[in-house]
């Protein structure tokens, strides 16, 4: 028999966005591993069906998978009156999509690309709090977890677009979690650092890539701030301060 120390997300419900790929699709099968019946949304059905063998193989256990684009104007609406026909709630949200865009001089950055930055990056997840916040109200200890980056506060040159994007996300992040005060949701955005990712290699192709982490190692703290036990913390969660820590809870 599995001890509840080994699946601390035992009858959880979890959405996962950005889920075929690269952290997403790493928390999805933690989370999954973990305990909780994972919800997976990504664009590509291919993509979602191959995360869906891997949960599989490891649980036993089949995801719900939903082939959307974030940035339709109201599919997540959409799929919030979904979930609660079906599920009644919703314990935990991760917005693990995202894309990089342009890096290039800011007078250099095309409209059409500033959309789409801002599109995926801040607008969908803003549509993301709107349409999941009845379902999160409605569970035991919702919790909403949402990736960002160093550089929404470093400022480093060229990377206008994508800072720009994550700093209103972190802003409306800590908003939504501050408005939640007197409820049991609480909500966190979490820095990852460097992860062996696409995006990664996209900004540095020049890197090895053996000498960053791979995505299965944020998994541990993944879980551990969205356990219904334990509170997350205010503020930014960094990767390289609270990694390790959670890597060896339980």
């Amino acid at each position: 028999m599995t001890s509840d120390s080994e699946k601390p997300l035992a009858g959880r419900i979890a959405l996962v966005t950005g889920a075929t790929r690269g952290i997403g699709e790493a928390i999805a099968l933690g989370l999954a591993q973990a305990g909780a019946h994972v919800i997976a949304l990504g664009r590509t059905q291919g993509a979602l069906e191959a995360l869906d063998d891997a949960i599989f193989a490891a649980t036993g256990e089949h995801a719900t998978l939903v082939p959307l684009d974030l940035r339709e104007a109201d599919g997540l609406d959409q799929l919030g009156a979904a979930l609660f026909e079906r599920f009644g709630k919703l314990d935990i949200v991760v917005g693990a999509a995202g894309v990089l865009g342009a890096l290039t001089p800011v007078g250099h950055l095309d409209p059409k690309g500033w959309d789409m930055i801002m599109a995926t990056n801040l607008t969908a997840n803003w549509r993301l709090i709107r349409a999941m916040d009845p379902l999160l109200r409605r569970a035991e200890a919702g919790r909403a977890v949402f990736l960002t980056s160093s550089v929404a506060k470093t400022h480093r040159a060229f990377w206008g677009g994508y800072a720009a994007s994550k700093a209103g996300l972190e802003a409306i992040v800590a908003c939504y979690d501050d408005e939640m005060e007197n409820t049991t949701v609480r909500a966190v955005c979490v820095d990852p650092g460097a992860m062996r990712t696409k995006m990664r290699s996209g900004a540095f192709p020049g890197e090895d890539p053996q000498t960053v982490p791979a995505p299965d190692t944020i998994v541990p703290l993944i879980v551990d701030l969205v356990r219904p036990d334990r509170a997350p913390p205010k503020g930014v969660v960094k990767f390289k301060e609270r990694g390790q820590e959670s890597a060896s809870i339980g």
